[in-house]
Order: C-alpha cells, then sequence, then structure tokens
C-alpha cells in the first residue's frame, strides 16, 4: 500500500507512528508542508491513502482537500477536520446530534460580547474559535476582566479574534477527562488532573488511567460520528452532579501521554484504521 504521510516538524506522536510503519514493513511517503509545493492542475498523486499529522490547521485543511480533490482517501477526512478545527462548527454538529454540551453562545461585536457575559452570568469562558492547547482562552469572573480581555481581543486586528464564542464555566472537580474513538471503538481514556482550571496535559496536566464506561463509550461514539468519525480525541467535562459533557472533538489527536495511561497501543490502532480506510 502507498502511504504518505503529511507532517512538518516530528514530534513524540509522529515518531511512534512512523516506528510503527517501519515495523510492520510498509513504505511511506512523508510531506512536509513547508516544503512542498502543490500544482494546483495535478490531480493525481502516487498514493492510497494519506495520514494527516500537521500541526498548522490551515494547511492541514487544505491538503487534506487537495488529496480527497484526487481521490485518495484520508484520515481524517477533510470535512471532519473543517468541523474539529472549528469550535462553532463543532458546537453545532454536537447540538444537531443531540449530545450534551456546554452552554456556549456566539456574538460578533463587543458590546454583544459583554452583554451575553453579564446575561450567562459569571464565570465564564471565553474561546477563540479556531485554536488548541489552552491557548487564548480566558476565563472571566467578572466585568472588569471582561471588559480588558475583550478589548484586548478586539485590537489584535486578527478577524477570527472578533468572534466571540462565550461559554458556560463548568466547576470540574480537578479534571476533565479525554477518551479516544478510532473508528466505531472507544479504545480508552485518560483523567487529566491539574489545581489549574485548564487541564490539558499540554498545560502541565497529569494524566492517569479513565475507566472506559458505557455511558462513556456511547457519548465519545455519538460526539466521533456527530463531527465525522475518524481518529479523535474527545474532551468532557463531568458536572459536580455526575452528568458528561461533551466540550471539544480533536481531528490530530496527541497520545504520548495516554499509551502507558491506558494500556493501549494507540500508534498500532492508528495504523490498523490507516490501513482499512486505504483497503476501502
Amino acid at each position: 500500500m502507498r502511504i504518505a504521510v503529511l507532517a512538518s516538524r516530528i514530534r513524540t506522536e509522529e515518531k511512534l507512528l512512523l516506528a510503527e510503519l517501519e515495523r510492520r514493513g510498509l513504505a511511506y511517503t512523508r510531506i512536509d508542508d513547508r516544503e512542498h509545493i502543490f500544482d494546483i492542475q495535478v490531480n493525481a498523486y502516487p498514493f492510497d491513502v494519506v495520514l494527516e499529522r500537521c500541526i498548522q490547521h490551515s494547511r492541514a485543511l487544505y491538503m487534506l482537500k487537495i488529496f480527497e480533490g484526487a481521490g485518495i482517501p484520508t484520515v481524517n477526512a477533510y470535512q471532519t477536520a473543517l468541523t474539529c478545527g472549528d469550535k462553532l462548527l463543532t458546537t453545532q454538529a454536537l447540538v444537531q446530534a443531540g449530545l450534551p454540551i456546554p452552554r456556549s453562545v456566539l456574538a460578533f461585536t463587543p458590546e454583544m460580547a459583554l452583554t451575553a457575559i453579564e446575561h450567562m452570568g459569571y464565570p465564564v469562558v471565553l474561546k477563540p474559535v479556531i485554536g488548541s492547547w489552552g491557548r487564548l482562552v480566558s476565563k472571566i469572573n467578572d466585568r472588569e476582566a471582561a471588559e480588558s480581555v475583550i478589548e484586548h481581543r478586539d485590537v489584535l486586528g486578527n478577524y477570527q479574534h472578533a468572534i466571540y464564542y462565550i461559554q458556560e464555566y463548568i466547576d470540574k472537580p480537578g479534571f476533565d477527562i479525554r477518551s479516544f474513538v478510532i473508528g466505531d471503538t472507544c479504545i480508552g481514556a485518560i483523567y487529566r488532573s491539574s489545581p489549574h482550571w485548564i487541564t490539558n496535559t499540554a498545560r502541565g496536566g497529569t494524566a492517569t488511567n479513565c475507566p472506559v464506561t458505557p455511558e462513556l463509550a456511547d457519548l465519545s461514539l455519538r460526539a466521533a460520528q456527530a463531527v465525522g468519525g475518524g481518529i479523535l480525541a474527545i474532551d468532557l467535562f463531568q458536572t459536580s452532579d455526575g452528568r458528561l459533557l461533551v466540550n471539544e472533538v480533536n481531528y490530530t489527536m496527541e497520545f504520548r501521554n495516554s499509551i502507558e495511561t491506558t494500556g493501549v497501543d494507540i500508534p498500532a490502532r492508528v495504523i490498523d484504521h490507516l490501513l482499512a480506510v486505504g483497503r476501502g
């Protein structure tokens, strides 16, 4: 099978995935988005399947669109990446699927953002619609903080910063949950714990194993299906009364802290799925 791997910087996850391909004796071509020129008139490429592991969301989208346009299956699919890479599109997909999520609203001006925050009640969380690793995510505790953060966002200049995605603050019990879905299976889950309200492991959160209950598996699979399916990481909150809420869905999932924690050989499961997609 002719495999292409879209990746610029090779992180731990990419090293593990490439090592798994090599362990199986599978040849692959690495495509570095920083060093490649795509001829838009070309509509044929010598690949049977493409694995996307880009860091930059915009580059991932364009390359997935190019390869899918040439009839090559990609993991994940362009539409899944488009949906998961935008918090509004993700939220809309989850709502349409009837999944429980934190209350979320959108505003397009500083005045309406402040009105929405006051109406929702403090504290709230203000997020960029496109972003990862908890960057530029702000917990806003009072009006003074709201005015300050909104003013800062307003003068940044990027149109995306003038889109105000506001979410109710969920008082998590010191952790959230990240589950991993590959195809039609929830293969495992971790608790991400931190004394800080942002629990991302990229920001210092600690990973421990989370049992995959029937409820967690069902919610994770439904969330994955809502955004198009594939290889996905689902972030969930547990409320003080024990309910699970879907927060976000990640389409280029990181898993370096989750292999030993869950006991699941995640790189092998990813490559299994990639080969299945390539075989059609």
